[in-house]
């Protein structure tokens, strides 16, 4: 049995899988966000045939996912992964990609006012919105779950020092966590139908757990007497929405808009159930999953580019069909840091 599942994790290209699967998610989702599902049936037709905009352009949270994966891509180039090798190269990509002439498809303002503000010579912490757990935090953060050979501290460091940087709300930091886990688990073989408790399991034991090493002085930008207490706030919230995830997972109809069960996805705890909660609804039916997420009322591009990154991990890059992946827009950029990964 860990024979075959260890073949598995190398031959699937996990990695390939979950970042061509997030950014058809995004671009599936796209042309839907903001409209309800009864807009989105009378553009599309029946939501279980929905097929791939053409051209297949995505949103700032694939843009902003290759900024991660190629900060995270310099800052190894110079050694172990830590705080002080990441935090540079990802903050430059992210301010790189704020005055990019092709940020125009309709960013958060978090990101926007974040990135104006780490383009100076300011701490970062000072430019992290502290208020803020938007699900932008979230939306880009598959890199850290696929990149190999981490340990759980820095798998978990990297992950909210990443959503830190513009997102200081300690719930941002705990649903980039484990938005982080929950693709790192299904890349290395872990089954959907564990995962919900695994992630409680990890969030009760992440809950008082401030990585100071990788977050610095952070909390005391916030009202929290201690950066225990901070942290907690976040994962708190984390645990009420998995919580609704399991339940919904027990009664949701898969016909049914799934934001109507675990929140629209605006806000990262949201994102992450509910991009969670299309991919278990389709474990082994990865389109299907991505057409469930797209035709939401909520952040369709935000939940379906999450459902991709799950299912992507789970399956491999064999899990997209071809007519999709070989015309996403990015594609090449996708594939050069999928294989990076994958080898």
């Amino acid at each position: 049995m860990t024979t075959l599942r260890t073949t598995r994790t190398v031959t699937k290209q996990a990695a390939t899988g979950s970042l061509i699967g997030l950014a058809i998610g995004d671009a599936l989702g796209f042309p839907t966000e903001f409209n309800d599902v009864p807009q989105i049936l009378a553009k599309t037709g029946p939501w279980r045939e929905m097929q791939l905009p053409g051209p297949a352009i995505v949103t700032d949270d694939t843009q902003m996912t290759l900024a991660l994966g190629r900060g995270i891509r310099t800052a190894m180039d110079r050694g172990v992964l830590d705080a002080s090798r990441m935090a540079g190269p990802v903050r430059k990509e992210f301010v790189d990609w704020y005055h990019s002439p092709d940020n125009n498809r309709a960013p958060g303002r978090t990101c926007l006012v974040a990135c104006e503000k780490l383009d100076s010579d300011r701490p970062w912490q000072e430019a992290s919105q502290i208020g803020s757990k938007g699900c932008g935090a979230n939306m880009r953060v598959a890199p850290v779950g696929l990149v190999p050979g981490l340990s759980e501290e820095q798998r978990a460091g990297a992950a909210q020092l990443q959503a830190a940087l513009t997102h200081g709300h300690p719930t941002a930091l705990a649903a980039s966590d484990l938005s982080a886990r929950a693709v790192h688990l299904l890349a290395q073989g872990g089954e959907p139908m564990g995962l919900v408790g695994q992630l409680r399991s990890y969030a009760y034991e992440s809950r008082s757990r401030y990585h100071e090493r990788w977050l610095g002085n952070l909390w005391t930008y916030s009202h929290d007497p201690t950066p225990q207490a901070f942290i907690a706030r976040g994962w708190d919230e984390c645990l009420q929405a998995l919580e609704r995830l399991a339940t919904a997972l027990r009664t949701t109809n898969p016909e049914t808009d799934p934001c109507l069960a675990t929140g629209d996805g605006w806000i990262a705890e949201e994102a992450l159930t509910t991009g969670l909660l299309c991919f278990l609804l389709f474990p082994d039916e990865p389109a299907t999953a991505l057409r469930r997420a797209a035709c939401t009322r909520g952040d369709s591009d935000s939940i379906a580019c999450l459902a991709g990154a799950f299912a992507g991990a789970h399956l491999g890059a064999g899990a997209w069909p071809k007519e999709w992946s070989e015309r996403i827009e990015y594609r090449s950029d996708l594939m050069s840091l999928g294989a990076l990964w994958d080898s």
